[in-house]
C-alpha cells in the first residue's frame, strides 16, 4: 500500500500510499553512497503455508487479520484528511516542514542532472510533489520535470488536487493524480522501467506488506533509477528517546483530540512508528529487495541518513 502520511513530530504519516536524467543523476542523487556499495539480487518473495485469510498483521499496536489492514489504515487517514496539515504542524512545531525541505531540496536536489520523471507514493497532500516541482523549476529553470501523485486513499488525494488547483502547475503535464495501492501497482498505468525517481515520505510504515512496496519501487524505476524514502526512525540518544516517547503517546494523541476530534487516528500513528523496522532494519530490507545501497551505517557513505537525532531518516537505493 501506499498513504507521501502523517507524522508524530512528523508527524504521523501520509499517505495509505514526469524527460529522462542520465545514470549520473542518479548516482549523484546518493551523496552518502560512494564507497563500498551493496548490490544483491532482488530476493523472491517467501512461500507462505497458510493462507492470506488465515495470517495477521499488525494495526499500531493491535494484531488484525491481514486482509483487513488496508481498509483500517484507509479509514485512518480519510478521518484526518481534511486536518491533517494543520495537525501535522501543531504536533510538531513545523519541523516536519524541515525535514521535507532537506528530504527534496538538499538529499534529491530534483533538476540538477535535467528534468526527472517522478512518482511520490503515498503522496496524499501534495507536499513532496510541490516541492520537487517547486525547486527543480526555482534552481534550474526546469519545467519539464513531472510528478505522479499516488495514494491509497481518495480523501488525501482530493487534498493534494485542492492544493495544486492554487498553483501554477493545475491543468498541467507536471503533475498527474492516481488512486492506488503502493503493494500492487497496476502494470498498465505503471509500467516496468518508467520513473527516474520514487520518493515516500512518511508512507511506508502503513503498508501491509513493505517488501512488496519495495519490489514495486524496483520495478517501475528505471535501471538507476533512486529509491527515497523518508521515514520515522529510531532514536539513539537513551535520555532524548525517552522524552520523545512521553511526547509522542502523551502529546500527539491528546492534540488529535482537541484539534481533530480523533484521537483513536493519532493514537494508531505514533504507534505505527513504534512498530516500523530500526533504521538499520529497513536499509537491509531495501537491499535485500535488489537496490545498491550505501554501506550498512548512517551518514555519508552509508545508506541512510538520521534526521534530529534519528527521529526520522532518509533511506536512499539506487536500481542496478
Amino acid at each position: 500500500m501506499h498513504s507521501k502520511a502523517g507524522h508524530a513530530i512528523s508527524f504521523a504519516s501520509r499517505r495509505a500510499l514526469c524527460k529522462t536524467p542520465s545514470l549520473s543523476y542518479s548516482t549523484r542523487l546518493l551523496p552518502f553512497t560512494r564507497g563500498n556499495h551493496t548490490q544483491p539480487q532482488p530476493q523472491q518473495p517467501p512461500q507462505s503455508t497458510n493462507s492470506r485469510s488465515d495470517s495477521t498483521t499488525h494495526f499500531g499496536f493491535r494484531t488484525v487479520p491481514t486482509e483487513e489492514k488496508e481498509s483500517l489504515v484507509k479509514g485512518v487517514f480519510s478521518s484526518v484528511a481534511s486536518s491533517y496539515d494543520v495537525m501535522n504542524d501543531a504536533m510538531s512545531f513545523g519541523v516536519h516542514r524541515l525535514w521535507k525541505d532537506e528530504y527534496v531540496g538538499t538529499i534529491l536536489n530534483p533538476g540538477r542532472r535535467g528534468p526527472v520523471k517522478c512518482i511520490d507514493v503515498a503522496g496524499g497532500t501534495g507536499d513532496i510533489a510541490l516541492r520537487i516541482l517547486d525547486h527543480a523549476r526555482e534552481k534550474y529553470a526546469d519545467r519539464d520535470t513531472s510528478v505522479c501523485v499516488v495514494d491509497l486513499n481518495p480523501d488525501m488525494l482530493r487534498e493534494g488536487e485542492t492544493r495544486f488547483k492554487k498553483t501554477m502547475y493545475h491543468n498541467t503535464s507536471q503533475v498527474s493524480f492516481r488512486v492506488a495501492n503502493a503493494q500492487e501497482l497496476p502494470p498498465n498505468e505503471f509500467p516496468d522501467n518508467t520513473f527516474d525517481l520514487y520518493t515516500i515520505a512518511f508512507g511506508i510504515r502503513n503498508c501491509t506488506d513493505v517488501p512488496a512496496v519495495l519490489r514495486e519501487a524496483r520495478r517501475v524505476l528505471k535501471p538507476g533509477g533512486t529509491f527515497a524514502c523518508l521515514e520515522f526512525g529510531k532514536v539513539g540518544n537513551p535520555l532524548f528517546a525517552q522524552v520523545y516517547e512521553s511526547y509522542s503517546f502523551s502529546i500527539i494523541p491528546l492534540m488529535g483530540h482537541i484539534l481533530a476530534g480523533d484521537r483513536a487516528s493519532y493514537q494508531y500513528l505514533v504507534e505505527s512508528i513504534r512498530r516500523f523496522p530500526s533504521q538499520p532494519d529497513f536499509a537491509r530490507m531495501i537491499s535485500e529487495a535488489g537496490f545498491a545501497t550505501g554501506e550498512m551505517r548512517e551518514g555519508k557513505g552509508g545508506a541512510w541518513r538520521d534526521m534530529w537525532g534519528g527521529i526520522a531518516s532518509v533511506h536512499m537505493g539506487v536500481k542496478m
